[in-house]
């Protein structure tokens, strides 16, 4: 069994805010009896916040897109928390400050369901809201191609658990997915739908490149409506490289000419081989190389076309710890 870009994860640190208040991240926990540890009534958002050093500045990628779309993933899962997605973005704002970054991290926003009651629904519920942020670097290892293969576990469908909300039970049909390719060597997993078309990864969007056309899976084919996926679109539109959304056979990924996953967590990384058949020529291309390193570059801050993805965290004084 081969070990190929596992990763243990990002400890959460630092100032959390929950119960209505900013607090230790130690003081931030919730009763065993709560509904979202016992059922998965919750929805979340991930949000990268990139350190710049020649401005010293932290910059926020997208984040009113973010909490737009927890809002209107609250309203799937009928959670009212009390806040629009500027009072939101406030909050997260005021908690990477507290924090005092100085280096690349990430926000985690959930709305749950939090009563202590042992009962299947969503009604009656009380609902309640927290956040807290870790330091993080690369999900995965973005400098060379990762190895993937297509998952026996099939995408949860909108008529079942609507990827389009980000769920937090959702994300046990991604966890499938991933543990089982990991533990068959693979670095990730590619998602079906129910009909056997391309989804996504297991919890990342996916592009493919053929003949220098950039192509998604449309949203129908239950896919997270990615809004880092809409970077990687406006991203190859400056670099006149068209892009057509439409249904993917499986049967494509394995003759494409080049292949990548995109994310908040996994941000632009390179497929270079599927169920062992190589993608393309089996190297990291061209067109995805160059989408990946315009992408990081906006989000870094260092191209002022793409300043308005950005919030800066501090103003006036640098962070101090």
């Amino acid at each position: 069994m081969r070990e190929r870009g596992r990763h243990s994860g990002f400890a959460a640190q630092g100032i959390a805010y929950a119960g209505g208040r900013f607090l230790p991240m130690e003081d931030a926990t919730v009763s065993i009896a709560t509904h979202a540890f016992n059922y998965g009534t919750g929805c979340f958002e991930g949000i990268r916040a990139y350190w710049n050093g020649d401005h010293e500045q932290l910059y926020v990628v997208k984040l009113l897109d973010h909490f737009r779309r927890l809002v209107a993933s609250t309203r799937v899962f009928r959670i009212q928390i009390g806040h629009d997605a500027e009072e939101l973005a406030e909050i997260a704002l005021e908690l990477l400050r507290r924090n005092a970054y100085r280096e690349d991290c990430y926000v985690r926003p959930i709305a749950y369901k939090a009563s202590p009651v042992i009962r299947v629904g969503l009604l009656g519920l009380e609902d309640a809201f927290c956040c807290f942020t870790a330091p993080m670097g690369a999900y995965l290892d973005i400098e060379r191609g990762l190895s993937v293969t297509i998952s026996g576990w099939r995408r949860n469908d909108d008529n079942a658990i609507p990827a389009r909300a980000k769920a937090t039970g959702g994300y046990l049909n991604a966890a499938l997915a991933v543990a089982d390719a990991q533990d068959a060597g693979f670095d990730e997993a590619i998602m079906l739908t129910g009909d056997g078309h391309v989804s996504e990864g297991s919890a990342a969007n996916l592009f493919m490149i053929m003949n220098g056309t950039l192509v998604t899976p449309e949203v129908a084919d239950d896919i997270l409506v990615g809004i880092t996926r809409g970077c990687v679109k406006a991203v190859a539109a400056d670099l006149d490289i068209p892009v057509v959304e439409r249904r993917i056979d499986r049967t494509e990924l394995f003759v494409s000419d080049e292949l990548f996953l995109c994310g908040t967590g996994v941000q632009v990384a390179a497929v270079t081989s599927v169920d062992g058949r190589p993608v393309g020529d089996g190297k990291f291309g061209d067109l995805t190389r160059a989408i990946r390193d315009r992408y990081l570059a906006a989000v870094h801050g260092e191209i002022d076309q793409y300043r308005d993805w950005l919030t800066p965290v501090y103003a006036g004084d640098h962070p101090r710890r």
